[in-house]
């Protein structure tokens, strides 16, 4: 009897051991309610000749109101220039609420967004749709982030429904920060 407890020990031991080392060096990834975020990314195309041109920038400002949950506001700005009508300049305006998983330094999230489009060479509009993407953490307040949005475009809230067919697909790659 004695010995079965000791061996039974042991192994409890053992096991216990890798376990807590394991435990205790591991890193805390991503924010906690409370937190900040800052994302910041980039995109841009010409033609081969360069004379028709798109720039733009878009960052967001989001507060995690829970370990899961993320309220923001994404603002885009785009330059275009092209030979036949000059250059402009372009923006979005987006609140969103997004739905964050911690799956460790990996977060996938799903959410919605809805503001306005305006601009110099679109007409001004209402945006609306569901994204999704993912987070990877490079370290505990810093990450990388890829993200899909279906934006619908529409002028009236009753116009929504007839304009969900015909939206289009938005992809984003940046870097954000939690603080």
């Amino acid at each position: 009897m004695y010995r079965t407890l000791s061996a039974c020990a042991l192994i409890l031991a053992i096991g216990i051991t890798p376990v807590t080392a394991q435990e205790s060096s591991s890193t805390d990834y991503g924010p906690d309610a409370g937190d900040k975020e800052l994302t910041l990314s980039g995109s841009g195309s010409s033609t081969n000749d360069f004379d028709n041109t798109n720039l733009g920038v878009t960052g967001s400002f989001g507060f995690y109101a829970t370990e899961n949950w993320l309220w923001g506001v994404r603002q885009g700005v785009n330059f275009v220039d092209t030979d036949n009508d000059g250059s402009a300049l372009n923006g979005r305006t987006i609140g969103f609420v997004d739905y964050v998983i911690d799956l460790g330094p990996f977060r996938p999230y799903v959410g919605i967004g809805a503001g306005a489009i305006y601009g110099e060479r679109v007409e001004d509009s209402l945006a609306a749709g569901p994204e999704g993407g993912l987070k990877y953490y490079a370290d505990e307040n810093t990450f990388v982030f890829g993200q899909i949005e279906y934006q619908v475009i529409f002028d009236e809230v009753s116009e929504f429904d007839d304009a969900f067919d015909d939206g289009a697909f938005a992809y984003t790659l940046g870097i954000g920060f939690n603080f």
